[in-house]
């Protein structure tokens, strides 16, 4: 579960982003605490809080005195917000580059993706 070359607190923060993302923590719900999230993945709970505190930060997450940990209201359109960026930036923005540099236009990328992304028996892929 856990990968090497990111810190266990990001790790713990996706884990929890993606529970919000897929439906499984809705919005106005409570979220899992720090001690609970330290048991289950087995790590210290300061490292768990950390996690936490990152959600708290980005408005995902907030406090109720007392109470614990929830879901903060627009929490999943945030997350989803915040990834459709990273993608952009991680994935899309070296394409573009890629593509001028090979002298294809959106339109030749655009045919390539719908190749890659069609499923079939016949694979389009060279």
């Amino acid at each position: 579960m856990f990968d090497e070359g990111k810190p266990l607190f990001v790790q713990i923060a996706e884990q929890v982003e993606d529970q919000i993302v897929d439906g499984t923590l809705p919005e106005e719900t409570k979220a899992p605490s720090t001690n609970e999230l330290a048991a289950f993945y087995r790590i210290n709970p300061a490292t768990a809080a950390k996690g936490v505190n990152m959600l708290v930060d980005k408005d995902v997450l907030y406090k109720r005195r007392g109470i614990g940990m929830f879901v903060s209201d627009g929490a999943r359109e945030r997350v989803l917000a915040e990834r459709r960026t990273a993608f952009a930036e991680r994935y899309i923005a070296p394409l573009i580059d890629e593509a001028r540099k090979l002298d294809l236009g959106p339109d030749d990328v655009a045919t390539l993706i719908a190749q890659y992304a069609t499923p079939s028996t016949s694979s389009p892929r060279p």
